[in-house]
């Protein structure tokens, strides 16, 4: 199953969880209304009243949460006790926490999400939480840094990834909204018994008759919310722990960490026990000790022998025992194993390679070992100074507007006086500064992965200066009259990115649209693809433009017209191809990449392109792109 496949049976998933909560509600209603029967009789006022009372109450608590939730990622952490990992810090454990999510976040083609650790939680768990990818947060347990080597941390954030990239985080968060308003009767009922008591004898009698038939119906409406947590939660966390295995291309990292947690006293239960009644379904392991049919995640022993066919519960009993007497130490293992992945050297930087449409297509959201190690390399080669300054508060902006600055001086002031005007002189002299002491000469491969480890500290500013920066990167992109390739990409992205964080109940969403309704944008983007491959070549672009069509539009006959406003008109066309149906999304990914690779090979600002594409709408792609068997081609 593919990551569009994925992202269609999320979209099911949701269906199915709106059918469960109105099954749920018409039978909380139900016990209501029966309660309300038997206590006055066949009286329709007295019936309607309870009916609509209890659906509104229900209604209106789901409100309220999902409410609180618009924040995204952050709030959720932040719920839990989670504090933010900083990006400068000199804990040993937060510093490999830190490496392993923003590898991963590069070599998975995502942002580079929030980093929380739950510090008073002894045992081992983690979970991502968020509306999209742009204001994901990554969360850990202290026993999970204390605990697990690299091979196992990568393991679980690799798992924890692959709810990123499914679409499972928005799922969860919308079940958080709607779950506490099946909760919020028992609430009601708890909260007036607590004040009724100092009320008159006979109406505290009214008051208590009322409490004791909302907490045995809000106990019933809690029996249905973890039924309901256990049939959506199950099969995903199968699914991710076998995405994780795909990602890191071994076993035994996650199956050790799930052997810890089976084997060691604190498992993976919270201490936070009513956060964790809400958050259940989002963890990794099991945060409350529930079995059977409210079991939010398989049997451990399950989910290690899926990994390891030959474990069985003597060799847990074994390492149980290990474990009691001498508690593992991952930083220990660390050193005691050496683990720690090869840098490999980056490709030319004028090189170019071949590219399958379906390989790629394959490589959305789906990385494999070989993308982590190509992230790796990637973060490697980015000079330490320069990643303390994408890493800073201060001059995150002032890096990524550096990027923006074109070679030619007469351009370069322009763009300088238009940052100046909206940000300061300051920022425009630093920008200048970093564009000639480091950003000149940086390999064109690094230049998306550095404003990716740039992201999480851009989106830790206020809206408003978050709004000065979009309206200056625009302002440094437009000051001529060209747009290059390289520049659109990053505002481009720049811009949804900051978008999608700003507001991610917004502007996330299953698609449901087909190829055939939005022919004309298909046809834009793939002349502007075409194009951008081959700017002086009519011929061989108009051959691209039709291998492309080919692929998404095979019975349509609409001709290559490359757009007059270049790049540019790629703006038109965003929004009605980002409510794509998934499964539609995956043949969009293969027209454009036989597009771009039409002629035998894509270079570095062709690959920024179809990154971007794909990043805008919502498909993320590696920052590596796999090249086709034996077919990578030398310099340009």
């Amino acid at each position: 199953m593919n990551f569009f496949e994925r992202q269609a049976r999320a979209r099911r998933q949701s269906t199915r969880l709106v059918v469960l909560l109105s099954l749920a509600v018409i039978a909380i209603v139900a016990i209501v209304d029966a309660a309300v029967w038997w206590l006055l009789g066949p009286h329709v006022v007295a019936l309607a009243w309870a009916t609509a009372l209890t659906a509104g109450t229900i209604a209106l608590g789901s409100l309220y949460r999902i409410a609180t939730l618009r924040g995204g990622g952050d709030r959720v952490a932040r719920q839990l006790g989670g504090i933010p990992v900083a990006e400068d810090t000199r804990d040993l454990h937060l510093q490999r926490l830190r490496n392993v999510v923003e590898e991963m976040a590069i070599a998975s083609g995502v942002p580079v999400p929030r980093i929380y650790v739950l510090e008073h939680e002894p045992g081992i768990n983690a979970f991502a939480a968020g509306y999209t990818a742009s204001d994901a947060v990554v969360a850990v347990t202290r026993g999970t840094l204390d605990r697990l080597n690299r091979d196992e941390l990568q393991g679980v954030v690799a798992h924890e990834f692959s709810h990123i990239l499914n679409g499972d985080m928005r799922l969860n968060v919308r079940l958080m909204g709607v779950l506490f308003g099946i909760l919020m009767l028992g609430v009601a009922g708890r909260k007036v018994l607590v004040h009724g008591r100092h009320a008159r004898i006979s109406l505290f009698a009214a008051l208590l008759g009322l409490a004791a038939v909302a907490i045995i119906v809000g106990s019933v409406g809690t029996l249905f919310a973890r039924m309901i947590k256990a049939g959506v939660s199950r099969s995903r966390e199968e699914l991710a722990d076998a995405s994780a295995v795909q990602f890191t291309r071994q076993t035994a990292g996650l199956a050790g960490a799930l052997k810890k947690i089976a084997g060691m006293t604190d498992g993976s239960r919270l201490q936070h026990r009513g956060a964790a009644e809400e958050v259940s379904h989002m963890l990794f392991g099991d945060g409350l000790g529930l079995r059977g049919l409210f079991a939010t995640h398989p049997p451990l022993l399950q989910r290690i022998q899926a990994l390891e066919p030959g474990f069985d519960a003597a060799q847990l009993t074994r390492l149980q025992v290990q474990w009691w007497q001498s508690p593992p130490d991952g930083l220990g293992e660390d050193a005691a194993l050496g683990l720690l992945p090869a840098v490999q050297a980056l490709p030319q930087a004028g090189g170019s390679m071949a590219l399958d449409p379906r390989t790629v297509s394959a490589q959305v959201a789906q990385p494999h070992q070989d993308d982590y190690a190509r992230a790796h390399a990637l973060v490697s080669a980015i000079d330490g100074g320069l990643r303390a300054v994408a890493l800073h508060r201060d001059s995150a902006m002032p890096l990524l507007l550096g990027l923006l600055l074109d070679d030619d001086a007469g351009v370069r002031g322009l763009q300088h006086e238009a940052i100046a005007s909206r940000l300061g002189q300051a920022s425009a002299i630093e920008a200048d500064h970093l564009r000639q002491s480091h950003l000149r000469t940086l390999h064109p491969m690094l230049r998306l992965p550095l404003a990716a480890l740039a992201f999480p500290v851009l989106r830790r500013q206020t809206r408003s200066t978050l709004a000065a920066f979009l309206d200056t990167v625009h302002a440094v992109v437009h000051v001529d009259d060209h747009v290059s390739l390289f520049e659109y990409c990053l505002g481009r992205l720049l811009n949804a990115r900051v978008r999608d964080a700003l507001a991610p109940a917004r502007h996330v969403r299953f698609g449901r649209r087909r190829p055939g309704n939005v022919k004309h944008e298909f046809a834009t983007l793939l002349a502007v693809v075409a194009q951008a491959g081959h700017p002086d070549d009519p011929a061989a672009a108009r051959r691209a433009y039709l291998a492309g069509m080919q692929r998404v539009l095979p019975r349509d006959h609409l001709p290559y017209a490359p757009p007059i406003a270049g790049v540019q008109a790629l703006d038109a066309v965003w929004a009605p191809l980002d409510a794509l149906d998934p499964l539609a999304k995956q043949v969009m990914v293969e027209a454009i990449t036989a597009a771009a690779s039409h002629d035998g090979r894509i270079r570095v600002a062709e690959s920024e392109l179809l990154r971007t594409i794909c990043g805008v709408l919502h498909c993320p792609l590696p920052a590596a792109l796999e090249p086709a068997p034996e077919r990578l081609l030398g310099a340009a």
